[in-house]
């Protein structure tokens, strides 16, 4: 017996324009002695640190949050450069520490809860936390190349 599938309609929340694509394109980009990526995940971590089993969980970890978007800039929270450290101990319990755009972001209560929903979801992965930082302060120059040349920068 074939069943008669019908596409469902699902309603979706339009956030306000805040401006933050416009500011993001007229502010001055700061030149950092140091490339943007490094402003990005391990900038504490002496290189060597990770197994390779671990190495491996953290590329998975890496690809999990280049899922995850802000919503209202077309791009994801990695390589907007707002995860500041990943941390992996020896039992695959992941801490990640990350920063938003602003202290006053709309998605501050809601978007540390899916980053460890989304690294959770990870079979090898035990437990997430995610600590939510403020320093050093998200900023443009904080952007990969990736996300610069997608925004036009």
């Amino acid at each position: 017996m074939e069943e008669d599938h019908k596409p469902t309609r699902q309603s979706l929340t339009v956030l306000p324009n805040s401006g933050k694509m416009e500011e993001l394109k007229t502010a001055p980009l700061a030149i950092s002695p140091t490339p943007s990526y490094i402003a990005h995940v391990n900038r504490t971590k002496p290189p060597g640190k990770l197994s390779s089993v671990q190495q491996a969980l953290e590329e998975k970890i890496i690809e999990q949050l280049r899922s995850i978007y802000d919503p209202e800039i077309p791009l994801n929270i990695y390589e907007l450069g707002l995860i500041y450290d990943i941390d992996i101990d020896p039992e695959n319990r992941v801490h990640i520490r990350m920063t938003l755009t602003a202290p006053a972001c709309p998605v501050a209560g809601s978007l540390p809860p899916q980053v460890e929903a989304q690294i959770e979801s990870i079979p090898q992965v035990k437990s997430a936390t995610v600590e939510l930082v403020w320093d050093p302060q998200w900023s443009r120059d904080m952007l990969s190349e990736a996300a610069r040349l997608q925004l036009g920068l």
